[in-house]
Parts: structure tokens; C-alpha cells; sequence
């Protein structure tokens, strides 16, 4: 079977992580075409011989999903000789975090059957590797999260650390000890207090805290 495949391309899959609807989700596309007709999968596309794996990977997701103006990291080649049909594809797969807000112009009524978020604990059915993908993505992003608050990319400028832990929760996919997470996360400099709190009437307020800028802008990643 092997002898029989004689193409090789190079390929683009985009895995895009958001909280929505108090869940972790992954931005899936339905494939229009064989193979796999029907199913859900990353956004992907064959990168043109004129660009770079960057700029591939940031076409790729407006062409096929209209996001763009993300930062995009990539996360590694897939590179199994039986990953795509009568054919040797190489994907390297890039991965990203996003407010479900930042986005939301994505989601117009008549694009929501072909375009939509998926929970990344209850996936549909999917083309291709890209379970295994979107898998790898996950563990990346958890190992990340260990030494790292990436989690500012799901939030909004001001949080309170209900919502901060909760992120956390999600990506963990486990539940915290609020005690012990709170003891944890003000002991470091990434966050900041401010003098804001939340201004809902029907619970008693909760402090506002934003990150330490000065921190996260010296990451070279996230």
C-alpha cells in the first residue's frame, strides 16, 4: 500500500482554543469535499510555494474561518505515512487562544453549519488525525499553563479570580481547591490588583484583577 503513494505535500492545520459557554472549545470546520465529506476538522489548506509557514497558517484561518489578527504558535509536524488517503501530507499544525468575543463575527447565521466551536470534550466525528491533533494541542496548552498564565488570552482585560480559576478548570479539566489556587496564583507577579470590583446587584462584589503587563510582554510565546 505504501508503494502506491507517490505525492508529497506539505499542509496546514490551525487549532483554535476559546471558553465559550462555560466550556473549552476547538473551532472546527465541515469538510465540503472528499475525503472525509461531511466530518469536522481543523481548518487546514496546502501551503503555496510562495510563503512562509506563518504566513500559510494565517491565510489558511481567514480563508477558511474569516479569523484572523491572532497570534499563532506552531506546535508540531504530523507526519504518518497513512494520515491522509492515497497520498504522503505532512501537516504542521499550529495552535492558538482566543476570547470567544474577539471572534465572534465569525459566526454569522449562514456559516454555522460549516463554521462553528466544538467542545473539546465531546467532539463530533473528525477528518483525518485531527482528533489526535487537537489532543496534542490540549497537552501542549496544559503544560504551558504549569508555569505560565496563557490563560489571559481567554480573558478579559479585568477578572476576578472566580473566573481566572475557572479557565484554569476547563483547560485542566478538573476541578480546583479555591484555597490553595488563590495561594498559588497571588504568589507570583503575574497578576495585578486593582481598586475595581464587580458591579453586578445580585452578588456581593468581587475584587478586579488584570495581568502584570510587564510580565506577559516579555514572553516570547503566548
Amino acid at each position: 500500500m505504501l508503494n502506491e503513494i507517490k505525492t508529497h505535500e506539505l499542509t496546514i492545520d490551525v487549532v483554535v482554543f476559546t471558553i465559550k459557554d462555560n466550556k473549552l472549545q476547538v473551532l472546527l470546520i465541515k469538510r465540503q469535499k472528499e475525503p472525509f465529506k461531511g466530518k469536522w476538522a481543523i481548518p487546514g489548506g496546502f501551503i503555496r510555494l510562495s510563503e512562509n509557514l506563518d504566513e500559510a497558517a494565517l491565510r489558511i484561518l481567514k480563508e477558511k474561518t474569516d479569523v484572523e489578527d491572532i497570534y499563532l504558535e506552531q506546535l508540531y509536524t504530523f507526519g504518518d505515512p497513512l494520515r491522509y488517503p492515497n497520498a504522503r501530507v505532512i501537516t504542521c499544525a499550529y495552535f492558538a487562544l482566543v476570547r470567544a468575543e474577539d471572534v465572534e463575527h465569525v459566526f454569522a447565521e449562514e456559516m454555522t453549519e460549516t463554521v462553528n466551536w466544538h467542545n473539546v470534550y465531546n467532539l463530533p466525528e473528525t477528518a483525518f488525525d485531527h482528533k489526535k491533533i487537537i489532543e496534542y494541542s490540549l497537552k501542549r496548552t496544559r503544560e504551558r499553563l504549569a508555569y505560565f498564565p496563557i490563560s489571559y488570552r481567554l480573558l478579559g482585560e479585568k477578572f476576578t479570580l472566580t473566573e481566572l480559576q475557572k479557565t484554569y478548570e476547563l483547560i485542566l479539566n478538573k476541578n480546583l481547591d479555591k484555597r490553595n489556587f488563590r495561594k498559588k496564583i497571588l504568589a507570583g507577579d503575574f497578576l495585578h490588583e486593582t481598586d475595581e470590583y464587580t458591579k453586578s446587584s445580585s452578588k456581593r462584589p468581587a475584587k478586579l484583577y488584570e495581568f502584570n503587563q510587564n510580565i506577559i510582554s516579555k514572553q516570547t510565546m503566548w
